[in-house]
This record gives structure tokens, C-alpha cells and sequence, in this order.
């Protein structure tokens, strides 16, 4: 017997339009949509809240944050990760892509253990089925690191890899370009000033030895594959040409307007981060993203270190910004889905599974109330 879901009632967002209709939902997927209310008794009113798509997080951090809640307490990893679950649902993420970093520039060695750990504990659950979300793996690369392409070989083939970003976080590059700024981000995580010197010498010459043979090597090993490959914290118009040459068809957080522009006239897509349009502005200094969603230079929203960002910004984007709500909510639908090579969900449509997310607003802020995935509810 089929299992339905009424929901009636309800301000659907649409891709084209909002309409005060009625959702079916039967099994896994979107049976119906239909205007006005509905007369079945089993039908659940749902008192004019809004109904939108399940959320499609591209990149997130949030892991990271469980794993490590302070920086000398290590939480299990196991433990971590059904948090991080927990989490994303509760923010309307019914669809996850779980960025984990591989490579280390001498900052960062916890986040080796939390990439080798995410991924046997992402296999664990799902093959358990105990995921509220449906999650997928991002694998941020390290370019210039040692240990890139070490750790990277035995994830590369992995089913659940749906895209990977070339990352370089050296100094001097990137997001890390103003080295008065990186100077003290180092400093507040306890080094003494010679000891950040050192390590900005050491990893200055390992960039210069190991970026680009480090590059065309991860290049040439996902080559033909399916994969979706990203750019990362993109600054110019050079670094743009480098990367749309090499077949890179998503720039991820660029840090300037100039190489977000570069990025589109190149037929790459852009994604910002959330937390930067709640906030107002880059926590660390670089381009604000309603700049470049004023200039037409933002495809999607990724939630990066906030799950619960997305659905505010989506929100915050139509309200402020002169965005019709549906264009704002297929930023953190549709668009990431179709990203990520997930053209089953993002949208509320008959026939696309039933991922959605019932939302009543408090003011101007957009609380979440249930979430469903594939149809049933698990928030």
C-alpha cells in the first residue's frame, strides 16, 4: 500500500511562482500540486506557512565544528557526525554535500583525522540507514600540501564523491592575500610570532614547489570522471582563465567582484556563502556576496559553516534585495542540485522527490517547522 502525505493549506514556492495550494506526497516522490485547499479528511493543514524544496547544502563545514566544539576537546567522531546530521535537518538541509579537507599546510592536522574518520562513519550510517539527511562527499583538496594526493587516492573512486574543490589556503593567496590579517588569525590560534614565520617561509617555498605538479596530478586523476570539480576562494581574472582552461566549471567563494565577474563571462557557475549575506559581510575581510548577487554574479548559496543560514539568507535575498522568492529559494535548491548532479530533487514538481521544508516566518525570520526526505518526515 502507498504511502501518502496531504499537505493543505500551504504557501507552496514553486519555480515559477507562490501559490496557496495543496502538496501530495506518495512514497518517495511528489504525487501532486494542486491550487486551493484540500477536502480529504487525512489532509494536514498546514495554517499558511510556507513550503519550500528541500535545501541543497553544496559545502559545508559543520562537521569540522562538531568534531572539534573547542579547540582542545575532541568529540568521537561517530557521535560528530549524527550531530552534524541532526543538524542540517533541523535547518531544512535535506540534502548535504559534507566538506572534508584533505591535505595539511601545517595548521591544520585534526582535519586529516576528521576527513578519514568522516568518511568511514558516512559509510556506517548510510549503510544503516540512521541519516536524517542524504548525504554526499566534497572533497576540499589542498593543492600545495604534501599529503594531498596521499590522502586523496583511496576517496577518489568513493560512490559518494559528487564534487571536489582545488583549494589553496597558502599565504599570501586566495582568501589568505592580506598577510597582516593571516599574521593575526595565526597568532589568535596561540603561535608565537616567530613560530608564524617560520611557517609562512616553509609554506610559501612548499606552494612554490608543489602547486602545480600537485595540480595537473589531481587534474589528470579526475579527468573523464564524473565528478564536478570547483575552484576555490577565487581573487583574479587570471586565476579564473587558469581554472575554466583546466575543464573547472564552479568558482566557490571568490573573495573579490572581479574574478566572481571573470568567473560567469568564463560560463562558470558561482557560489557564495550564506552566512556572508546574513551577516552583512566576509568574516574575514573579503567581498561582500550581495555585491556580487547585485551583479548578477551568484548562482547558489552554500552554507559553508551555518546550516541554518541558507533558508535566512534565501529569505533576507527576497526581502532585501529585489529577488523573487522563488529565484532566492532555487539558490539553495535547485541550482545546487543541478550542481551537484542531482536533478531528482530542488524543486516542488510532481514526479521529483518529495524533499520539503515547512516554514513559518517570526517577523522577518524564517523558522523551521517539519522537514521531509523522500517523502517522510524526519524533523
Amino acid at each position: 500500500m502507498n504511502h501518502e502525505t496531504i499537505l493543505t493549506n500551504a504557501i507552496l514556492v514553486l519555480p515559477d511562482e507562490i501559490m496557496h495550494a495543496t502538496i501530495v506526497l506518495r512514497d518517495q516522490i511528489i504525487a501532486d500540486i494542486q491550487p486551493g485547499r484540500s477536502r480529504s479528511a487525512h489532509a494536514i493543514d498546514c495554517g499558511g506557512d510556507t513550503i519550500i524544496p528541500g535545501v541543497v547544502d553544496v559545502h559545508t563545514d559543520n562537521l569540522e565544528r562538531q568534531v572539534q566544539p573547542r579547540s582542545l576537546a575532541r568529540w568521537p567522531s561517530r557521535s560528530a557526525m549524527v550531530a552534524h546530521d541532526a543538524q542540517c535537518a533541523a535547518a531544512g538541509v535535506t540534502t548535504v554535500l559534507d566538506a572534508l579537507c584533505l591535505g595539511d599546510l601545517g595548521f591544520d592536522k585534526e582535519r586529516i583525522k576528521t576527513f578519514q574518520d568522516g568518511v568511514v562513519d558516512l559509510d556506517a550510517l548510510t549503510e544503516a540507514g540512521l541519516l536524517k539527511s542524504d548525504h554526499f562527499l566534497h572533497l576540499r583538496c589542498e593543492v600545495p600540501a604534501q599529503d594531498m594526493l596521499e590522502l586523496f587516492d583511496p576517496v577518489a573512486d568513493h560512490p559518494l564523491v559528487r564534487m571536489i574543490s582545488l583549494m589553496d589556503h597558502s599565504p599570501g593567496v586566495g582568501q589568505y592575500a592580506d598577510m597582516d590579517f593571516y599574521r593575526r588569525l595565526r597568532r589568535q590560534g596561540g603561535l608565537d610570532e616567530a613560530t608564524v614565520e617560520r611557517r609562512i617561509q616553509q609554506m610559501q617555498h612548499q606552494r612554490a614547489r608543489l602547486r602545480d605538479p600537485n595540480r595537473k596530478a589531481l587534474l589528470d586523476r579526475v579527468r573523464g570522471s564524473s565528478i564536478v570539480l570547483a575552484s576555490h576562494d577565487d581573487r583574479t581574472e587570471d586565476e579564473i582563465a587558469e581554472n575554466a582552461a583546466d575543464g573547472i566549471s564552479i568558482s566557490e567563494f571568490p573573495v573579490t567582484l572581479e574574478a566572481a565577474t571573470a568567473a560567469k563571462r568564463a560560463g562558470m557557475r558561482v557560489i557564495a556563502g550564506a552566512p556572508n549575506i546574513v551577516r552583512g559581510g566576509s568574516h574575514s575581510g573579503n567581498v561582500n556576496a550581495v555585491d556580487l548577487l547585485r551583479a548578477g554574479a551568484v548562482d547558489a548559496l552554500a552554507s559553508d559553516y551555518v546550516p541554518p543560514s541558507l533558508v535566512e539568507a534565501a529569505f533576507q535575498c527576497a526581502r532585501e534585495e529585489a529577488i523573487t522568492l522563488p529565484d532566492a529559494v532555487a539558490m539553495i535548491s535547485d541550482h545546487p542540485a543541478r550542481m551537484a548532479g542531482l536533478p531528482d530533487r530542488g524543486r516542488l514538481q510532481a514526479g521529483l522527490r518529495a524533499d520539503l521544508v515547512r516554514i513559518r516566518l517570526l517577523g522577518s525570520l524564517p523558522i523551521v517547522r517539519q522537514v521531509w526526505r523522500a517523502g517522510e518526515r524526519v524533523i
